[in-house]
């Protein structure tokens, strides 16, 4: 449930971001996708232990 509300809250901030018309201070996506690959890695590695 954290993650959802975490996602929701994300999503939320975005579009008030994208109407108001301020850059987000996320980093880039391709940096985001690295994040996630150490995420996946990370679960994969304890999946398999």
């Amino acid at each position: 449930m954290p993650y959802l509300q975490a996602l929701a809250a994300g999503l939320l901030v975005g579009v008030l971001y994208a109407v108001v018309r301020v850059d987000s201070p996320a980093p880039p996506p391709v940096a985001l996708f690295g994040l996630l690959g150490m995420l996946a890695g990370q679960a994969a590695l304890a999946a398999a232990l």
